[in-house]
């Protein structure tokens, strides 16, 4: 059987999640996905946020359930997830987490090609890389401190803890290239090709 569900962006999972939790209006949306850094998974901006809600309307997944206005502010809509909208959104979390995408991140193909430079300017471009992560876990370390401190559930933010890994992970990986680079265990001599 054909699989005819509209095919969800990252943008458009993350919007209906949010939907999910509860009945909102994109700029409510847009901040809350600022306040809990989603925006280090997905890019989002207010435009492309009030597109997708448009698109998911349009497709069903989500609907508009009133309007209201603040002061002077203009008239907000505010959006609730379709039961359509659930099962769409519980069928692309599924596929997402069962199956390993293909991403074409740039680090690997750098990676690739770094013998193209010389040993002394990878390893120094290498550190800035590593200082560069150190700093990003501890950064990461203290969110999760605080969100611990707040007594959210771990679920919510799940994420945090695999980025921390995996960064944990890259960091040590980075540490024994440097180190094979450097002691020359790792030949780095350039060939020279007839």
């Amino acid at each position: 059987m054909e699989d005819r569900s509209p095919s969800l962006s990252p943008l458009a999972v993350s919007a209906l999640a949010l939907l999910a939790e509860r009945p909102m209006h994109p700029y409510e949306m847009y901040q809350l996905m600022l306040q809990r850094r989603d925006d280090r998974r997905v890019k989002v901006r207010p435009g492309s946020l009030y597109h997708t809600i448009d698109r998911l309307t349009r497709d069903g997944l989500a609907e508009a359930v009133g309007t209201d206005r603040a002061g002077n502010r203009p008239e907000r809509t505010t959006y609730r997830v379709t039961e359509a909208g659930r099962a769409a959104l519980a069928a692309r979390l599924t596929a997402m987490l069962a199956a390993p995408a293909e991403e074409y991140p740039e680090f690997p193909l750098a990676l690739s090609q770094a013998h193209n430079l010389p040993a002394d300017d990878v390893v120094l471009l290498l550190g800035r890389r590593r200082d560069a992560l150190r700093a990003r876990v501890d950064e990461l370390d203290e969110s999760a401190r605080k969100l611990a401190e707040r007594d959210l559930p771990e679920k919510y933010w799940v994420d945090l803890d695999h980025e921390r890994a995996m960064l944990r992970a890259h960091l040590d990986w980075l540490e024994r290239l440097l180190e094979r680079i450097a002691t020359g265990r790792l030949d780095w001599q350039k060939e020279e090709h007839s």
